[in-house]
């Protein structure tokens, strides 16, 4: 495990608040990010491949919420930083609210 994977924290979405979880989803850059990897495959997305209006040290901050709110999970292979949408754990914390999330598209 490379120094670099060791600094990823993950939250377990069990110990994330609503309004923690709120707070999360509440950011339109945040919410492209959910909506880009609830449409592929798990691991399929690396933070660079994300077009968004945002500096890559913006773009850190982002997933660093999203991994603090139990939304993503995240893995260094090689020199990418690939992600995963925790949709199985974090529906069992908040049932239907990621449905609610992605399912507007008006919300940005």
């Amino acid at each position: 495990m490379s120094a670099r994977t060791r600094s990823l924290t993950h939250t377990d979405p069990a110990e994330v608040s609503l309004q923690d979880a709120l707070d999360a989803v509440s950011d339109p850059v945040r919410r492209t990010i959910l909506r880009e990897l609830a449409a592929g495959p798990d691991w399929a997305r690396a933070c660079g491949t994300f077009d968004l209006p945002v500096t890559k040290a913006t773009r850190s901050h982002h997933f660093a919420v999203l991994r603090a709110a139990g939304l993503v999970e995240q893995r260094d292979e090689g020199p990418r930083r690939l992600n995963r949408l925790r949709r199985p754990e974090f529906d069992q914390r908040f049932p239907g609210l990621l449905d609610l999330i992605l399912a507007d598209p008006t919300a940005d």
